[in-house]
């Protein structure tokens, strides 16, 4: 089923790339926060839809080349051993439920704390739901070994547990998600709160699965992580 969800969302971004163009298409079938609460204030011409067609059609929809290529990388790491643990029915379902909650999160601190033009601005993208994946990976196997590529100023190459990997990305986003509190402009279009919802999402689920289940067999050393 990852491999199945990673073919999709590049099936919709090939789709995307077709006429009238990427921006286009993110205008007509992206999520829209101001949908749940309006009033919405998008360009003459467009029509959004519904909340409930728009939270499925924006988390399979993506930006540019880099957008994509990043969500689907982490995916590809880390979904597998997750979807063994949920089943591939079950894989399907919570992802989906995943990139909802994630959608919600973004949502609500969008229509909280920012105003209407903020709002009317489409949510895009895998991010919230893959957070979902890293949430419930960080609790199921924290000490799985993840081969990663480090940039510091030299490329290093290293086997670093699971644990260590997700509690640093996590880290960036909630510093991140603060400062766009504080300067909205520093977020650069990224949907920080879905990260970190889905995330918290997929932490809780993966707390009851360990209680439930147990904890799964650590896999061998992960696909390169960057």
């Amino acid at each position: 089923m990852t491999i199945a969800l990673i073919v999709a969302n590049f099936l919709v971004w090939f789709w995307e790339l077709r006429q009238p163009g990427v921006d286009v298409h993110v205008l007509r079938d992206g999520f829209y926060p101001c949908t749940l609460h309006g009033p919405c204030h998008i360009p003459l011409g467009y029509h959004h839809l519904p909340w409930y067609e728009g939270v499925f059609t924006g988390m399979f929809m993506h930006a540019s080349w880099e957008h994509i290529l990043g969500n689907m990388l982490f995916f590809w790491i880390f979904g597998n051993n997750v979807e063994d643990v949920l089943g591939h029915v079950g894989f399907l379902v919570w992802y989906l439920v995943a990139g909802i909650a994630a959608m919600a999160v973004q949502s609500f601190v969008t229509l909280a704390f920012a105003g209407a033009h903020d709002a009317s601005i489409p949510n895009i993208g895998a991010s919230g739901a893959i957070a979902g994946v890293l949430g419930a990976y960080f609790v199921l196997l924290p000490g799985a070994r993840v081969l990663t590529v480090i940039f510091f100023g030299i490329i290093l190459i290293r086997e670093i547990q699971a644990f260590w990997f997700l509690g640093i990305w996590i880290g960036l986003q909630l510093w991140s998600g603060g400062l766009t509190f504080l300067h909205p402009q520093s977020g650069g279009g990224t949907a920080f709160f879905a990260h970190i919802g889905g995330f918290a999402f997929g932490l809780a689920t993966g707390l009851v699965l360990l209680a439930t289940r147990g904890r799964p067999r650590v896999p061998p050393p992960s696909r390169p992580a960057w």
